[in-house]
């Protein structure tokens, strides 16, 4: 800040060294005046101006200061009044701003609710029908056609399951319920949802539940399951997809592996960026790159951590790390959870 001051002020700095340079240059020439009388003039003019532009600093810099340490943020009580007219100007400016943007930001945030709310009440309408169509395909005696059925069925239900998902993330902390969640019946369920797509592709599963349950909001844990799940069916075929739980360093964890293509190396770091599918194969239109981006954004404020190895022809391996329970009841406790 003092180099700052010194920039902004430098102008009248040199206007005073050089009134004092042109007094000591008169004073030389003139015989007339005694020289040591102007030097010693001069000597008190720079000690006067010195501290007279110490004070001003302390002055002149208080508003800016605490300009520069208020949070970049759209809260009108933490700028700092103005102590002269021209700090009144960029208060007056600051405000004006600040008032204008937070209406704006009002206006847009009711227009994404509002759009979030008609989505949602759209995909809920949409389940009734859905529910309809599902008891009229269990009713076709033609198992072919029956299984084709499903599976359509399946992805139709399982994409307004993302998209429903999708637009809840950005108030999953006012929907997060703690508890401690039986693993068996959860991968069950989502098991037996995948069902027609596992039999169409001769993909079976394999369950090794060392830990039989682990804490966390269980509705959020099923929608990452599932997408990891459909994931693993999606780039396999004629295998099984193992899942294990266990406990490890007081943490525990759950893992899912498959032995499909496998995802190549300079893909992993990239697999969580929305939108992203491969570098390997882009002519995949099955794959749309939000299924992972979604798992990683909803891990993130149930503290769980995410793990993936895998090489290209030998499958992959996705493992979620749970928080001890001690350190996720602190997380729990703390009044701003980490926004999405």
């Amino acid at each position: 800040m003092i180099l700052t001051y010194m920039r902004e002020r430098l102008s009248w700095i040199l206007l005073f060294v050089s009134l004092q340079l042109l007094a000591l240059l008169i004073g030389y020439l003139d015989s007339s005046l005694p020289f040591r009388a102007v030097t010693y003039y001069v000597f008190l003019s720079l000690i006067i101006f010195s501290v007279f532009l110490v004070l001003r600093f302390q002055k002149e810099t208080r508003f800016y200061k605490r300009l520069e340490e208020r949070d970049n943020d759209l809260d009108l009580t933490t700028i700092p009044e103005a102590e002269s007219p021209l700090e009144s100007v960029i208060e007056t400016s600051i405000r004006e701003q600040l008032e204008r943007l937070k209406k704006e930001a009002a206006h847009h945030h009711d227009l994404l609710q509002e759009e979030k709310d008609d989505l949602l009440g759209w995909i809920h309408e949409v389940k009734t029908p859905m529910t309809a169509m599902k008891l009229m395909i269990e009713g076709i005696e033609d198992y072919p056609l029956r299984s084709r059925l499903t599976y359509e069925w399946m992805r139709i239900h399982l994409l307004l399951d993302q998209q429903l998902h999708r637009k809840r993330i950005p108030f999953i902390e006012n929907d997060l319920y703690i508890e401690e969640t039986e693993l068996e019946p959860l991968l069950f369920s989502e098991i037996k949802t995948l069902r027609s797509w596992c039999m169409q592709k001769g993909i079976g599963f394999d369950l090794e539940l060392d830990q039989k349950s682990v804490l966390t909001d269980a509705k959020w844990l099923s929608f990452i399951i599932r997408q990891l799940l459909s994931n693993a069916i999606k780039y396999s075929t004629s295998s099984d997809i193992t899942v294990t739980s266990g406990r490890k360093s007081g943490r525990s964890f759950v893992t899912i592996i498959d032995q499909g293509r496998g995802i190549a190396a300079q893909d992993i770091p990239r697999i969580f960026e929305k939108g992203f599918t491969s570098t390997t194969d882009h002519y995949n239109e099955a794959a749309s790159g939000m299924g992972l981006y979604l798992v990683d954004r909803i891990r993130r404020p149930l503290n769980i951590e995410l793990d993936v190895q895998s090489q290209p022809g030998l499958g992959s391996t996705f493992t979620l790390w749970f928080p001890e329970p001690n350190t996720f009841t602190k997380i729990r406790n703390s009044p701003e959870l980490p926004r999405v």
